[in-house]
């Protein structure tokens, strides 16, 4: 698992390592435990790029920056043996010339915000900055003959609507014009309010100059979930004549109404001609060209009325004489991180399964896909050289990422080549954690794990505290990456549950497909069997039960206290509570109707009953309550109005506004840890802060 500022999970988790020895007994106070001040040390490494001859890796490295409160990033390089591995440059996003003599690179420059840069690997003297962009360009690429650079950017489009007033008097301050909104999708979660407009594609000179626009229209490069703001996926062709793209297009229709139907495309780059290749309606994204420029791969799948379908690998001739080939079989879960076998005869990929992730191929020729790597872990393949080596980010729940490199085809294990935290763990003793599986309503295995303190004794007479925390999205998957947020709750002496209830990913379509149009329903039953499972095993105290999760978490532990009083308190994060008035609020909107057969005004009753806040009354349990106060996609609220709710009906109830957060509470190192602390803190009293939390009695009676 990695730290996670985007889309639905919303659950910061960072990378390190180390194996923690057995300990006699759990001190929440000892310094050989995880506690937040280890957090301010923490690093994160990501993006591994391998130099086209094989000699050399750069990758970014991210660090918190105490002073601004936020992640820098850097970028270093190293010797393919992970040898000689220094500091090269400030920025992020490295990516190797083809000559391999030079990286492009992001950082901020002048005049102003994100900004391509070349610098020249072993020459002396700063990189150069090659655009001075008013947008901030994003996902580059170099062209094959390393003489120009791609890139994806907003081309602004703003329509305004001007009227006649008389003008204020000298010196006089007029208030200004009101904001214009005339689209469904005017604001994004992360940057709010969205300047009108278009992403498209661009090249620049690698030795700077004016950026040549490839694409125009009112429609949008790059595949878009519910129109958010997309990185874009591109490849070029060998010869450097052909883009091959993904996106919305100009002959698809209102790019404002689509949710998630994209397409893959082919412009040539000098005429900027465009061509469709895909024909089928549905979801198609992340194009990859293969090695002699005659075939493309891509992800995805045909429309569907299901709110989630894993994606599957296809291939078809650029030249479209024949149609798409499915390569995946019958895999039936989420397909990422193509890359090609340099002979063009298959590709390599990685799949999320059961809580891991691991390398896969599958034969051009369509004979079905393999499993290359194996193990409980979470690998990604972000680079992959003529000669067969990979690299990407490992992690286990001992063990946080660091980069590794592998061989492919002849896979014969990992060697790990940073170590990035060890310097942060060393001597601190981690949480075991121990996988488990439990049979949940209609016979359904689920699948979970369970982080316990440090000085873990299943013997002790006193049980301990247990945390059931739900991820968001709820089509997402949590994974046996390694948790700083869990382990920092087991070093405070709680049993942390963490399950994959149906709705999740990496279990196949049926399993995540399980809750369409159903939400929550059977995902919290498999959560609270689950908890039955663990309790059943005798070392945690049953009146000292705990609740939390954010999004789609919020969700269902808003849910789940409104149906269960087994909980002795409750931290309900960043929550969608009343679905009628998230499908006006939320930068989603398409993602919120599609949970519904109906829309509201037509039939409000499965809206309202899937609505946490129309079983308020039934809610007894002590409720932390906490949103970022520019969360834009659950917003604010929704946690108001049942804060509210609870009040009016007694219950002991705190809300706490983070300041500068969109959605999630911590992507401020400084909120992350005042969030955990929160957290424990309500947990360890049940929810009585002294002096703060107080049972009012409830509303007052209108006949008084």
């Amino acid at each position: 698992m990695s730290r996670l500022s985007r889309l639905l999970l919303t659950l910061l988790v960072a990378a390190g390592l180390a194996v923690a020895p057995a300990a006699q007994a759990q001190d929440p106070d000892d310094d050989s435990t995880l506690t937040v001040d280890h957090y301010l040390d923490w690093e994160e490494v990501s993006g591994p790029r391998i130099s086209p001859n094989g000699s050399q890796i750069v990758y970014s490295r991210s660090h918190v920056n105490t002073e601004e409160d936020s992640w820098s990033s850097e970028i270093w390089i190293m010797d393919a043996d992970g040898s000689k591995n220094r500091f090269l440059v400030n920025g992020s996003s490295p990516r190797w010339s083809p000559d391999g003599e030079r990286i492009a690179f992001v950082k901020e420059g002048e005049s102003k915000g994100a900004q391509i840069f070349v610098k020249w690997i072993g020459e002396d003297g700063g990189p150069t900055q090659v655009t001075r962009v008013e947008e901030s360009p994003r996902n580059l690429q170099w062209g094959p003959d390393g003489e120009r650079i791609s890139f994806l950017m907003h081309v602004p489009d703003v329509k305004d609507w001007a009227v006649d007033i008389p003008s204020p008097p000298e010196g006089g301050e007029w208030t200004g014009s009101p904001r214009v909104v005339n689209r469904i999708h005017y604001r994004a979660d992360g940057s709010g309010w969205t300047d009108e407009g278009w992403t498209h594609l661009f090249t620049v000179p690698a030795t700077g100059g004016t950026p040549r626009q490839l694409t125009s229209g009112d429609w949008h490069v790059g595949a878009r979930f519910d129109n958010l703001p997309s990185s874009g996926g591109y490849d070029w062709t060998p010869d450097g004549s052909h883009i091959v793209f993904d996106g919305y297009g100009w002959e698809e229709g209102v790019p404002d109404r689509n949710y998630r139907a994209s397409h893959i495309y082919a412009i040539d780059v000098e005429s900027k001609r465009i061509r469709r290749l895909t024909d089928e309606t549905g979801t198609w994204s992340s194009p990859e060209v293969g090695p002699e420029g005659q075939q493309v791969a891509f992800t995805g799948h045909a429309e569907t009325d299901l709110t989630y379908k894993a994606p599957a690998l296809w291939s078809m001739p650029l030249d479209g004489t024949a149609e798409k080939q499915k390569l995946s079989g019958d895999l039936d879960r989420g397909i990422q991180d193509l890359t090609w076998r340099p002979d063009g005869g298959g590709l390599y990929f990685t799949v999320p399964n059961e809580g891991a992730q691991n390398v896969w191929y599958a034969a051009a020729s369509g004979s079905g896909p393999q499993p290359v790597t194996e193990g409980d872990h979470m690998v990604e393949l972000t680079t992959h050289a003529s000669n067969g080596m990979a690299a990407g980010v490992r992690s286990t729940s001992q063990r946080p990422g660091d980069l590794v490199r592998f061989q492919l085809p002849s896979f014969d294990g990992f060697e790990r080549l940073t170590a990035v935290n060890e310097d942060v763990l060393r001597g601190v003793r981690l949480g075991a954690v121990e996988e488990m599986w439990y049979e949940s309503t209609d016979g359904t295995r689920v699948q979970g794990w369970v982080v316990k303190p440090p000085s873990f004794d299943p013997n002790r007479d006193q049980g301990y505290p247990m945390v059931l925390f739900i991820h968001g999205g709820p089509h997402a998957m949590y994974d046996v990456g390694f948790s700083w947020l869990f382990q920092n709750l087991a070093a405070n002496g709680f049993v942390v549950l963490y399950t994959n209830p149906r709705g999740s990913t990496g279990y196949g379509t049926e399993f995540a497909a399980a809750i369409s149009q159903d939400y929550p329903s059977v995902d919290h039953e498999d959560l609270m069997t689950g908890v039955d499972s663990l309790m059943d095993r005798g070392y945690v105290d049953p009146n000292r039960q705990f609740v939390t999760g954010c999004s789609g978490g919020g969700v269902l532990s808003s849910w789940a206290i409104g149906h269960t009083d087994r909980f002795e308190a409750a931290a309900v994060l960043c929550p969608v509570t009343n679905w009628i008035s998230m499908a006006g609020t939320t930068d989603i909107p398409y993602f919120t109707y599609n949970f519904f057969e109906e829309p509201f005004w037509e039939n409000p009753s499965a809206w309202l009953d899937h609505s946490s806040l129309m079983y308020a009354d039934d809610v007894e349990t002590p409720t932390l309550l906490a949103t970022g106060n520019k969360d834009l996609r659950t917003p604010m609220p929704q946690t108001e109005e049942f804060y509210q709710a609870l009040k009016q009906n007694g219950v002991n109830t705190v809300l706490l506004r983070f300041n500068e957060e969109y959605h999630g509470i911590w992507s401020q190192p400084s909120n992350f840890m005042r969030a955990q602390r929160y957290i424990i803190e309500w947990f360890e009293n049940k929810g009585q802060i002294e002096g703060l939390t107080v049972e009012d009695g409830g509303s007052p009676d209108a006949s008084e």
